[in-house]
């Protein structure tokens, strides 16, 4: 099964998330992240308010206990030349679990030359979520019809898959579901 490293940046927000747990749950991929990443995710929160750090923390525990196959050690990167040092650690504990891909939204971030000699590369989560469900259309229907019935359900609001994506960084796989 294709490893993949989640970047923080893809497991906050909340719906991309789920999106990619859940096809992740379909037996599609296996993720991996550290705890350095899951740290990255709690700050994020945290700008927003201790509340959502406090949620943020709490989803944290959750997901490291609901998979906890998927943590994987930290690594400092050093001497990997990325175009912001702070992600360094992303493609080190990325290469040192053995992921071949390293799903984020800040692909400037993760240059091909750089990641290619190490083995991966990078892709945005729409251009990875998009290509599962090209050859797995079934599998991915399923997992993002789980996740709108939820932000349905926690919403008590009509929530349409395509608008829903959309939000959630995924337009082109919101297209294709709707189509």
């Amino acid at each position: 099964m294709m490893r993949v490293f989640l970047d923080a940046c893809v497991l906050y927000p909340t719906v991309l998330r789920e999106v990619l747990l859940a096809v992740a749950g379909e037996g599609l991929f296996a993720p991996l992240w550290s705890p350095r990443v899951l740290e990255e995710w709690a700050r994020a929160a945290a700008r927003l308010s201790p509340a959502q750090e406090a949620i943020a923390r709490g989803e944290v525990a959750v997901l490291k206990a609901r998979l906890p196959g998927a943590l994987v050690a930290d690594d400092a990167g050093a001497g990997l030349m990325l175009p912001d040092p702070d992600d360094a650690h992303v493609a080190a504990a990325a290469h040192a679990a053995g992921a071949g891909l390293i799903v984020t939204l800040n692909l400037q971030d993760f240059p091909a030359r750089v990641l290619g000699p190490m083995g991966i590369r990078a892709e945005h989560p729409d251009a990875f979520l998009r290509a599962l469900w090209a050859d797995h259309p079934a599998a991915v229907a399923r997992a993002a019809e789980k996740v709108r019935a939820e932000a349905e359900r926690l919403s008590g609001q009509p929530q349409p898959i395509r608008p829903l994506l959309k939000r959630a960084y995924l337009p082109r796989l919101g297209k294709a579901l709707a189509g």
